[in-house]
């Protein structure tokens, strides 16, 4: 007979939270920065907010506001179901309800690096040096510019604290999943019984 010992999934439960922070601290803190020169341009990218800054001037675009939603309500759901089973891992459903939400995260997260490096990758190819972390020093390709000209600027890219919050959530995510077992509480009486009573016949 298996009985049920109430236990909590102190991973997940750890996930969830630093999610949620992730969450709210990525509406005023980007994942990843970009600058070029003293402010003249800016890019603020993360999955939640993402924007961009010419000449101290803010604005965004639609299709990716787009895509932020989609990211804001993902991660939203993410965390919230994932404190729901933490408290519960005993329940019925809440294999179910960790399934849905462990994998959002690292989802997320290996999305977002990789469009980082592939926008990266297409600037190379026009001639274009974005740096991902550190600085250099930006030339623009001499095909965009008039002859005898030659503009330069210092162009620097980091990694900000949500995006090291994010890995940190991710990889707690993955801890609830693979604690699962431990955490629901079952014992198999029944087995240990017939371990005992085996014992005893000999």
């Amino acid at each position: 007979m298996k009985t049920l010992s109430p236990r909590l999934n102190w991973f997940g439960l750890a996930a969830g939270i630093i999610i949620l922070i992730v969450l709210v601290i990525s509406f005023y803190v980007p994942w990843w920065q970009l600058t070029v020169g003293q402010d003249l341009v800016k890019v603020n990218a993360s999955p939640v907010n993402t924007n961009f800054g010419l000449f101290g001037k803010q604005f965004t675009v639609p299709l990716i506001w787009a895509t932020n939603l989609v990211s804001i309500l993902t991660l939203t759901a993410s965390g919230v179901v994932m404190l729901v089973y933490s408290i519960f891992p005993a329940k019925s459903y809440s294999k179910e309800l960790l399934g849905f939400s462990y994998k959002k995260p690292l989802y997320i997260l290996i999305l977002f690096v990789s469009g980082l490096l592939v926008i990266t990758a297409i600037a190379g190819v026009l001639g274009f040096s974005i740096p991902l972390v550190g600085s250099t020093n930006f030339a623009v390709p001499t095909q965009f510019i008039p002859s005898n000209f030659a503009i330069t600027a210092l162009v620097s890219g980091s990694f900000q604290l949500p995006f090291y919050l994010a890995i940190v959530a991710a990889a707690l995510c993955i801890a609830a999943r693979l604690y699962h077992q431990r955490a629901t509480g079952i014992t198999n009486h029944a087995s240990s019984t017939s371990a005992s009573t085996n014992v005893t016949q000999k």
